[in-house]
């Protein structure tokens, strides 16, 4: 137990607080006093251990102090000295949180003093766990902290890891366009159409970011594929158009296992689905396709069309967006063509030798 601790006491009657004093003073206490309550509000604060009020003072009792002592959560236990004894002081002041009574005239010094140092005890242990409290706050924070510190590097090394997955992924892509004449910069043209319409019918910067990843990746799955049989003149065989429509479902399946590009996936796989459910590979209808494929089904088409190919010549602009019109509701999303018509004509594309790899700085939804 503290040595010396500090008392507060409070007595209209100047005898009673001078007695009272000089006992608390010989078992070693340092005491301050006060005349009423409002004394006792002036003087009081943390440093105190316990408080001594009577109960009948004039202007503000002793209740009355209590419950504004109450107010500031000190946390002091508070020590009743009164003559009178009845029932509904004693009650009273239990609701009000009094942790004991004193009797005065004080009679029995053993007993003053057993219950002012328990009264002091309760005290040190309202101090112990108050500091307790402080220190497990403390140490909650600077555990708060280190994990902050700790998923802010996992999500730098997340971001890193996205961008080197995507880096990779172009640099393959950009390479299987450079072998076919055909259908170099396809690639960089959907993307710039796609993000062109997406802002056009004001996507979000987040839906954004999606639509540009799938129709960056959207034709990767022609990496394992071989298509050699797209370079020759004339039409396609059976054999040759079913290993055609399997890149949608064979990229699908090279994102899939990319926890970050999760809605990209499901866009890749139905970049060649149609309106009336007569697109591959899973036959979906319109309802069941997201703007953002919906966005990419016609882009994609419209630059096919406007692409030089060698089994036929390439369309102009006019005649490719009313080609797009007269297979809106069919095949297209007659919003989309809508929206992309208005767009197109007033789009100026980037540079034709742009590298695919430098993709996510050309495409930067800051820009």
């Amino acid at each position: 137990m503290a040595e010396c601790s500090k008392i507060l006491i409070a007595d209209d009657d100047a005898m009673v607080r001078s007695t009272v004093s000089k006992i608390l003073e010989m078992f070693g206490h340092m005491v301050e006093a006060a005349e009423d309550g409002k004394g006792v509000l002036q003087l009081v604060d943390d440093s105190f251990d316990v408080i001594i009020l009577d109960i009948n003072m004039p202007d503000m009792d002793g209740f009355q102090t209590m419950a504004a002592l109450n107010e500031l959560n000190l946390d002091i236990p508070v020590l009743f000295l009164t003559g009178a004894g009845s029932m509904d002081y004693a009650v009273k002041a239990i609701n009000l949180g009094a942790y004991d009574f004193l009797s005065k005239p004080i009679a029995d010094l053993d007993i003053f003093n057993v219950k002012i140092r328990r009264a002091i005890e309760k005290r040190m242990y309202v101090l112990q766990e108050r500091r307790y409290r402080a220190a497990l706050e403390d140490d909650v924070q600077k555990k708060a902290k280190q994990l902050e510190e700790k998923n802010r590097l996992l999500q730098t090394y997340s971001n890193s890891l996205e961008q080197a997955t995507v880096q990779l992924m172009s640099s393959l892509q950009n390479a299987m366009e450079e072998k076919d004449y055909y259908t170099a910069g396809h690639t960089i043209r959907v993307t710039e159409y796609a993000l062109m319409l997406g802002r056009a019918m004001e996507l979000p910067e987040e839906e954004l970011m999606v639509l540009r990843r799938a129709a960056q990746f959207h034709d990767i799955g022609k990496l394992v594929i071989d298509l050699s049989c797209i370079q020759k003149p004339g039409k396609l065989t059976e054999e040759e158009w079913v290993l055609i429509k399997k890149h949608p479902s064979v990229g699908a399946n090279i994102i899939k296992p990319l926890g970050f590009m999760e809605r990209e996936h499901s866009i890749i796989r139905h970049h060649h689905e149609r309106m009336d459910g007569k697109g591959y590979p899973d036959g979906l209808t319109g309802k069941e396709l997201c703007s953002l494929t919906r966005i990419l089904i016609v882009v994609d088409s419209y630059d096919a069309m406007t692409s030089r190919r060698n089994y036929r010549r390439n369309l102009s602009m006019e005649e490719a967006i009313e080609e797009l019109y007269a297979n809106s509701d069919t095949q297209f999303d007659r919003e989309t063509v809508e929206y992309f018509s208005r767009s197109i004509v007033h789009f100026t594309p980037a540079k034709s030798e742009i590298n695919p790899t430098d993709l996510d700085s050309i495409y930067s939804i800051d820009n």
